[in-house]
This record gives C-alpha cells, sequence and structure tokens, in this order.
C-alpha cells in the first residue's frame, strides 16, 4: 500500500503529488515478484530517456519520507538526477535515521552541498544498514568531504562510498586515506576529479600508505588526479604488499612510458589485480611494451585493461595483441582513440575473428572494404553505464564498473 500511504502523506502535508513518485509506486505496490527477503528499489531518477519525468523537490522528498520510514519493504532508493538541495538532505537524513532497512541509497547529481553532507554523513554515524551510497556530482566541497572523512572513522556498516565530480580537495582525500587505514568495512571507493592546487602529489603518497596499510578495499578509482610518474611509482611500492585490491583506475592522469614500466614490474609481481584502467594518459609505445612484456611473461590475474587514448602506434598496438594470444587470462581490452595501421587492425581481426577476443569484451569492431581490415568504434568499455543505465537493467560483466553496475558486488 506505498502509493495509498503516499497519498495520504501528500494530503497530512498539503502537498501536491508528484506523479512520477505516484507512478513508481502504484508499480511496486502491483509488483508480485518482490519478495520480503530481498526488498526492492525505488527508482525515482529525474531523467529517463523513454518517458517525460518530473524531477523530486525538497518537498516531494519530504512527504516521501514519511512514506519510507514505515516500511520494512524499501531497500534501495535511486534518486539521481533530481532537483534535491541542503533542504532535502535533511528529509535524507531522517530515512538513514528511521528506516532500518535501506541498503542502497542513489543521490547522484542533485544539488547538494556542505551543509546536506554534514547531514547526512552525521546520520551515518548511527546507521547500521547502509552499505552503498552515490553522492557523485553533488558540489559538497573540501568541507563537506571532510565530514564524510570523519563519518568513516565511525560507521563500519558502508562498503561503496563514491564521492566522485564533488569537488572535494587535498584536505579530505588526506583525511580519507588516514580513515581507511581503520576501517575494514569499505571495499570500493571512488575519489575522481578532486580539486588539487599542488604539484607534490601528496594526497596519492598518503593513497599509496593506506594501501599497503593491510588495506581491505577492492576497487579504486583515481582519475583526474594529476598523477604523474612519481605517484604511480608509490601506488605500485603499496601493491607489492597489497592482497586485496582487484580494480584500480587511473584514468585522465598524467602518466607517460616511466610511468607504466612501473605498472608493468607490478603486473609482474601483484596477483591480485584484475582490472587496470589507464585511459586517457600518454603512455605510447614504449609504455604499451613494457605491459605487454609483463602480461605475456609472468602475470595470469589481470582480466581487464583499458588504454584508450595514450597515444599508441601500431607497434604497441600489436605487442598487445601478441599477449593476448599467450595470456588466456586476458579477456577485455579497451584501444579505441590511439593511432590504429594496418598491422593493428589485422592483428585485432585475427583476435576477434578466431573468437580468442569477444565483441562484448572490446571497444572495436572489424571491417572489410577491398581486402584490408579496418576497425571501427563500439560503445563499450570499463565504464560504460557509469552515469546512465539502460531502464531496461544494467551490463553486469565483471570488467564493468561495479560502482556504477551493481549496487554490492560479490567480492
Amino acid at each position: 500500500d506505498l502509493h495509498q500511504h503516499y497519498v495520504q502523506a501528500c494530503q497530512n502535508l498539503g502537498q501536491p503529488e508528484n506523479p512520477s513518485i505516484a507512478h513508481v509506486l502504484q508499480e511496486a505496490d502491483t509488483n508480485d515478484k518482490i519478495s520480503w527477503t530481498e526488498g526492492m528499489t525505488l527508482k525515482i531518477a529525474g531523467k529517463n530517456h523513454l518517458v517525460p519525468v518530473q524531477k523530486v523537490t525538497d518537498d516531494d522528498l519530504q512527504v516521501l519520507t514519511s512514506v519510507l520510514c514505515n516500511t520494512l519493504l524499501v531497500t534501495g532508493l535511486d534518486l539521481r538526477y533530481n532537483a534535491l538541495t541542503d533542504a532535502g538532505a535533511k528529509h535524507i537524513a531522517t530515512i538513514l535515521q528511521e528506516n532500518y532497512t535501506l541498503k542502497h541509497l542513489n543521490l547522484m547529481l542533485n544539488d547538494i552541498g556542505t551543509s546536506g553532507a554534514e547531514l547526512i554523513a552525521r546520520a551515518l554515524h548511527s546507521n547500521k544498514t547502509l552499505v552503498y551510497l552515490r553522492m557523485t556530482g553533488n558540489k559538497i566541497g573540501n568541507k563537506g568531504g571532510m565530514f564524510f572523512a570523519s563519518m568513516l572513522q565511525i560507521n563500519s556498516t558502508l562498503e561503496k562510498l563514491d564521492l566522485g565530480d564533488c569537488d572535494v580537495g587535498t584536505q579530505c582525500l588526506i583525511a580519507t586515506a588516514i580513515a581507511l587505514n581503520h576501517n575494514k568495512s569499505v571495499k570500493a571507493i571512488n575519489l575522481n576529479r578532486p580539486l588539487l592546487y599542488s604539484q607534490e602529489e601528496e594526497t596519492t603518497v598518503h593513497l599509496a600508505l593506506m594501501l599497503k596499510n593491510k588495506s581491505p578495499l577492492v576497487e579504486l578509482h583515481l582519475c583526474k588526479h594529476e598523477m604523474k610518474n612519481f605517484g604511480v611509482e608509490r601506488l605500485c611500492e603499496a601493491l607489492y604488499e597489497n592482497s586485496s585490491l582487484r580494480y584500480l583506475d587511473l584514468g585522465c592522469n598524467k602518466i607517460t612510458r616511466d610511468g607504466a614500466k612501473f605498472l608493468g614490474e607490478l603486473l609482474k609481481r601483484n596477483q591480485t589485480l584484475a582490472i587496470l584502467d589507464l585511459q586517457a594518459n600518454r603512455i605510447e609505445d614504449d609504455g604499451a611494451i613494457y605491459l605487454s612484456e609483463a602480461l605475456a611473461s609472468t602475470n595470469r590475474t589481470l582480466q581487464a585493461l583499458s588504454v584508450v587514448s595514450n597515444n599508441i602506434t601500431g607497434k604497441g598496438l600489436v605487442a598487445l595483441s601478441g599477449a593476448m594470444k599467450i595470456n588466456m587470462a586476458l579477456s577485455y581490452i579497451y584501444i579505441w582513440g590511439n593511432k590504429f595501421d594496418e598491422a593493428t587492425c589485422t592483428a585485432f581481426s585475427e583476435l576477434i575473428h578466431s573468437g580468442r577476443l569477444s565483441s562484448d569484451c572490446t571497444d572495436v569492431e572489424p571491417y572489410e572494404v577491398d581486402g584490408h581490415f579496418h576497425l571501427a568504434e563500439l560503445s563499450h568499455g570499463l565504464q560504460k553505464h557509469y552515469y546512465w543505465t539502460p531502464s531496461m537493467g544494467g551490463d553486469n560483466k565483471g570488467a564493468n564498473a561495479s560502482l556504477a553496475i551493481v549496487a554490492v558486488s560479490q567480492y
């Protein structure tokens, strides 16, 4: 009777019904597949490619809160792309304090700021059920990020936290790294695109120290950290001793062939890392060859590699294709945005036509013109559905970004 409760709550609070919320609750009421053991996720996103929707406002959320605080059936709440502000964050905090079944909460790309971040983070001090939180794209700033860093010192339930594109700063990153030294519950964290004003890479050094201290972290996203070869070397040194990290995202940094050399040495010694994202760096041919040598010689644990847009020519790309012929563990490889020559097109055409490389596991597709092979782009990648998941369900392949695809990965 979720819809009935919602209508009653609207009348009690003198608020008009939001048709998008009403529609989702009506569908939930008539869904026969919902079980009491697993619960359900209410998907009330403010953007839908198929039908027009009305964004959820702070006042709409106040009404919904009164419904959610009196139900045991809702375990997930998707409120991305809506118009929630710091006033709405107050209602989110109420849900986190009074609802004892909510496990997954997606607040991506709303308008929550620093004070809203404080309310949500403080509510998580006492919350014992939430395991997955996405704050992606809310401009909480460095101060707002500090409230989440403090929360990580107290909360022992949260497993996944996404603070990507939240304008956090150096102080927040260092505080988060220190908190993760002691927090043993967080398995995945996204710290993409902080606002950094230093070239010293001190944030990377602190994150490396955290990884070195037997961190249980499985997934780490460090896109757009202005990371250079020095920072990569610190991370690699830490990961020699780390046996838990499986997914390392270093996309959109300033890593060159020397950084790729450190990563190649890491792949020779580390037996845990399964996914490595190096898109939009500049490792060039030498860097691709360093990685290829490691993959062909000793590494048999890496399953997915992205070298999209790394200024690699045929020499480096052919070396990677050769490594795939030897290394059967590497199943996903993404290469678009580099400099393809005929040798590259032929090599990857052979991998795909022979069945060694599935078209679902790469971002290129071969085609033939006048006896010559060429490669066309496919819309595939490690983070294909990070910002948008199709309404018919996401792609649950293991190499995609788990922070986007599934609420809680089965590690």
